[in-house]
């Protein structure tokens, strides 16, 4: 499965992008990092610099049709600068309306609250987020790894990079269901 990777070229916490990016692989996928602007990410460990990644696909040029499934890494100003994206919000709402699976972490479902697609929808994050996810119709639960199916598509929510292993085997599992 092609899985769109969709990050800010800034702000994206690196270990949210790294992990989940190298279990896709080792499962046999082909996770593709996709941004608002081509060149590269700045990626950060909480609010150091770390590493750079070159984007393969800008939003605005590429489609959710190409894909079987979108990751949302977190990081604070991640969500924060899609979220200003339409093109990006466009993006991943198409997901939804296509019945896609998605996966969010930590600060990334702010980018769905956006999107309009948390509404009647039981997800976890960053705790920060609980009151903006409630006000967006959704109902925020304190867990380390959430499976929604109460809409067109899977929705796969975690709190933070804590709960990345167990955020990793759950999406890997539902978007292998999604694809069979």
């Amino acid at each position: 499965m092609r899985i769109a990777f969709l990050t800010a070229p800034e702000g994206v916490e690196q270990i949210e992008l790294t992990d989940p990016w190298q279990a896709a692989v080792n499962a046999g996928h082909e996770p593709v990092l996709v941004s608002t602007e081509p060149g590269k990410i700045q990626a950060f460990n909480h609010l150091d610099k770390a590493d750079t990644f070159p984007v393969q696909e800008v939003v605005g040029e590429t489609s959710a049709d190409s894909f079987g499934g979108l990751l949302l890494p977190g990081g604070v100003a991640n969500p924060d600068f899609l979220r200003m994206d339409e093109k990006a919000v466009a993006f991943v709402r198409d997901f939804f309306t296509q019945g896609r699976p998605v996966a969010a972490i930590c600060h990334a479902p702010w980018t769905l609250v956006e999107a309009d697609v948390v509404g009647d929808r039981v997800l976890t994050s960053w705790p920060s987020l609980e009151t903006d996810i409630r006000n967006a119709g959704g109902t925020w639960v304190d867990e380390q790894v959430k499976v929604c199916d109460h809409g067109n598509n899977k929705l796969v929510t975690s709190r933070k990079p804590d709960d990345l292993k167990a955020f990793c085997e759950t999406f890997l599992d539902v978007f292998a269901k999604e694809a069979a």
